[in-house]
């Protein structure tokens, strides 16, 4: 399935192929307060349809994580990575696509904030 997906006010857009039934609830330091659910595709499975230049950009810790972004409304919709065996992936915040019905979606906890 297709889905499309944004932050609030637009200027960043992106699709992103997959079947989305699950989520990850993260506890680290940055998704407690952001308060996403997150969903891992690979990378070539995300497509950002608006210019790279729409996106801020925040690392922290061992800054392996690019943590996608807003300056306009502080959105954060997706996030990117390569996997420790160098496989690059996308990590969407699931509440930034409009079609997922988030009641329906098996939420597992991860504890990041002990990793």
């Amino acid at each position: 399935m297709r889905y499309e997906g944004s932050c609030h006010c637009g200027k960043i857009e992106f699709e992103v192929e997959g079947e989305l039934t699950s989520a990850l609830d993260c506890n680290c330091s940055l998704c407690r307060r952001r308060g996403g659910l997150l969903a891992f595709v690979p990378r070539d499975k995300f497509t950002l349809k608006t210019p790279s230049e729409n996106l801020s950009t925040y690392t922290f810790n061992t800054h392996t994580i690019q943590h996608r972004f807003c300056g306009t409304c502080g959105i954060a919709p997706f996030a990117e990575a390569k996997m420790p065996d160098g496989a690059e992936m996308a990590c969407i915040n699931v509440r930034c696509i409009p079609a997922v019905d988030l009641a329906r979606l098996e939420i597992q906890l991860w504890d990041g904030q002990s990793h």
